[in-house]
């Protein structure tokens, strides 16, 4: 398994295809297994690298309490070791909370942004929301947790179309999440608490495509249009019918717009 060794910890990573870097960042529940159904349509044009964050994935767990900034550093260092000088970065939920800070901070290894059902500040609603999910990681049980956790994650669409889906992922939640992991989201869960750079986004200087969707509850369609306005270069979609987990309610327009962006990014349109 592909492991590097960073800060005592070990962080796994998977790559895919050839060509310029998409470094995927996960969503707080997520690993890299998570990409697996979009690797074939990402890689075939792009290198992919996945990324298990500390606490995700097969990467190793934390010690101690810690803020994103530590995934900032160990990011920082990942690619370095791996040799790339220059990425485009991908990061949806929690993953595009480190991603705006690893840019914030390392702007000179970005070529591009994407943002996905994000968010800039951590406001009072999803403060309480943590609470919320962190009580449900407590119990250890896994139906407890799902029950609590997934009627956001996913559109009231959604749910309901797919209820017979959702029930049998409840069956692998118990059967697969054990108190490491529990105690590891709580961890991840409680480093974004304090997350407040909205007044720093101007300072994002690399293209930016942010993509929401419109029944997202988590990271609703305001606090994208936040990013949208105060990212200079910035490029804004929003997918319908659709709520936090948007690439996997909507896989195909979600593919569409990355890879979209990425082939237009380096182009300047000028209508005339």
């Amino acid at each position: 398994m592909p492991y590097e060794k960073i800060q005592g910890k070990n962080i796994y990573y998977e790559e895919y295809g050839e060509g310029d870097v998409i470094v995927f960042l996960n969503g707080i529940m997520m690993s890299t297994k998570s990409w697996s159904a979009f690797t074939d349509i990402f890689s075939e044009n792009y290198k992919v690298l996945y990324v298990d964050l500390i606490d995700q994935g097969l990467s190793h767990k934390a010690d101690e309490q810690y803020t994103q900034d530590m995934h900032v550093e160990i990011l920082m260092e990942l690619l370095k070791k791996l040799g790339y000088n220059k990425v485009h970065l991908f990061g949806v939920s929690y993953g595009g909370e480190v991603a705006q800070l690893f840019t914030l901070k390392y702007g000179n290894m970005v070529k591009s942004l994407i943002l996905a059902n994000t968010t800039s500040y951590t406001n009072k609603s999803m403060q309480d929301l943590q609470k919320a999910w962190d009580y449900a990681a407590s119990t250890y049980d896994g139906s407890t947790f799902f029950n609590i956790t997934m009627p956001s994650i996913y559109s009231y669409k959604f749910y309901e179309k797919n209820i017979e889906w959702l029930k049998e992922r409840e069956k692998q939640f118990d059967e697969l999440l054990d108190k490491a992991w529990y105690d590891g989201f709580r961890r991840a869960a409680k480093s974004a608490n304090n997350l407040n750079i909205t007044d720093k986004l101007h300072k994002i200087n690399v293209p930016t495509m942010i993509i929401s969707s419109e029944l997202d509850t988590i990271t609703p369609v305001e606090y994208q249009e936040v990013l949208y306005k105060n990212i200079p270069n910035a490029r804004w979609t929003l997918i319908k019918d659709a709520g936090h987990a948007s690439m996997y309610e909507k896989p195909y327009e979600f593919a569409s717009i990355l890879l979209g962006f990425l082939k237009t990014v380096k182009y300047k349109i000028e209508i005339v």
